[in-house]
């Protein structure tokens, strides 16, 4: 059997984020389990892989791999932004006899997802109807901050993939003014993944608590958030100034990109606060704009609720280059 056709019956995909990583087998185009693991407990990306290998494909041959990755890919290797592992394509075809292996930013892999959501996939927040045939962009907040936007095409659609979570985070109050001069002296830049993100959080959370003059316990992002839920202060100070920037950063992408076709929040965090995001600053900062604000407010914002858009985008991409192999194959055969 030829090995495109191999790679192409059973292909391994992945999204792989600095905390933690998703496999699951494309099988014929059918999607078998999503499986998770933890980044820490590997010390190399190949050593998940093969967990997941010898556990879930020990049946069948896996000759091919897509593989999405929170950080800029470059020549199919890719040095994850917040994780100390390296993805390499001809590492990984060595390692694993694989005949291809293809790497792509993680939010572009989410970004070819949103034209496949459909109302349940989304909670929706705030106003606006989507133009069709006009840009629809992606970000999420999670162990970093993605961004990415999908560009529909009368012939073919294109993704715009971008490290637009590193932009630099304005602030948009004195308040906030205070907030980034303090983040300011500890990290010299600071983007908006520093405010708007799981370490964001924490961020935000030591920056008022070092303002305010308040004394409150080292949390993480999740006991930040737990926190806030349960009515702390402090914590819900923070969880707030995080919507509300979330709202600021999410509007500057729609004017970037044009996003008339909606923006979608993606990512781990967002979906667990979809009510608490709705009732938050997160829309009113969104349309925020100045002049813009009638031009934001017709733009439709929603969280993505579907526990697998990124790997419905990498199916996309796995039956694209399918499609691409059968097209060269039947032009090869009639000349």
């Amino acid at each position: 059997m030829p090995a495109n056709s191999a790679s192409r019956r059973h292909r391994l995909l992945g999204d792989i984020g600095a905390t933690n990583v998703r496999f699951a087998l494309l099988s014929n185009g059918v999607l078998g389990p999503i499986k998770w693991f933890t980044v820490a407990d590997f010390p190399r990306f190949t050593d998940a892989v093969t967990a997941f290998l010898d556990c879930h494909c020990r049946h069948v041959s896996v000759r091919g791999a897509l593989l999405a990755v929170a950080g800029p890919v470059a020549n199919d290797r890719c040095m994850l932004t917040n994780s100390a592992w390296t993805i390499d394509a001809s590492e990984l075809c060595a390692a694993f006899s694989f005949a291809k292996v293809h790497i792509l930013n993680d939010f572009e892999a989410t970004a070819l997802s949103l034209p496949l959501l459909t109302a349940a996939d989304l909670y929706p927040v705030g106003g606006g109807k989507a133009v069709l045939g006009t840009p629809m962009a992606v970000l999420g907040p999670g162990s970093g901050l993605g961004v990415a936007c999908f560009v529909p095409g009368s012939q073919s659609s294109i993704v715009i993939a971008s490290e637009g979570g590193h932009a630099t985070m304005a602030a948009t109050s004195d308040r906030e003014d205070a907030i980034i001069d303090y983040l300011r002296r500890q990290f010299s830049h600071v983007s908006a993944e520093r405010v708007v993100s799981g370490s964001g959080l924490e961020n935000l959370y030591s920056a008022v608590i070092a303002i305010d003059g308040i004394e409150a316990p080292k949390r993480n992002a999740a006991e930040i958030t737990n926190a806030a839920l349960d009515g702390c202060q402090v914590a819900r100070a923070a969880l707030d100034l995080f919507c509300a920037m979330l709202g600021t950063f999410a509007g500057n992408v729609a004017l970037m990109f044009g996003a008339r076709g909606g923006v979608f929040i993606a990512g781990g965090i967002a979906p667990r606060l979809t009510e608490y995001i709705a009732r938050s600053e997160f829309r009113a900062r969104f349309e925020h704009k100045g002049r813009f604000r009638q031009y934001l407010a017709s733009i439709p914002s929603s969280i993505i609720v579907h526990p697998a858009a990124t790997f419905m985008g990498l199916r996309s991409i796995a039956e694209r280059e399918d499609t691409t192999i059968s097209i060269d194959r039947t032009h090869a055969e009639r000349h």
